[in-house]
């Protein structure tokens, strides 16, 4: 099946976490390969050092997230919301 010019396009630019871990281990099932020219591999290893560091960024704040909220909940009464800013208005 050929792949339309949207779908090139979404693996070349992941969006979302889950699309740019799938793109990394695409990318390493790629270099894998016994076949591909040289030039191509150091293109995808290029592209998946990128995608790694972007992914280790993001895993960065999630954890950051994550320890916030987990320090709110035992912080706080029942009564009681962890303040994050999530909700706040811009005034």
């Amino acid at each position: 099946m050929a792949k339309t010019k949207k779908q090139n396009e979404a693996k070349e630019n992941p969006k979302s976490f889950e699309e740019k871990l799938e793109r990394l281990e695409e990318l390493g099932d790629e270099i894998r390969k016994s076949d591909i020219p040289l030039d191509a591999a150091i293109k995808a290893f290029e592209e998946g050092i990128k995608l790694s560091k972007t992914l280790e960024k993001e895993l960065e704040k999630i954890e950051s997230r994550i320890e916030i909220l987990m320090n709110g909940a035992e912080d706080t009464t029942s009564d009681e919301k962890a303040d994050l800013g999530l909700f706040d208005e811009d005034e």
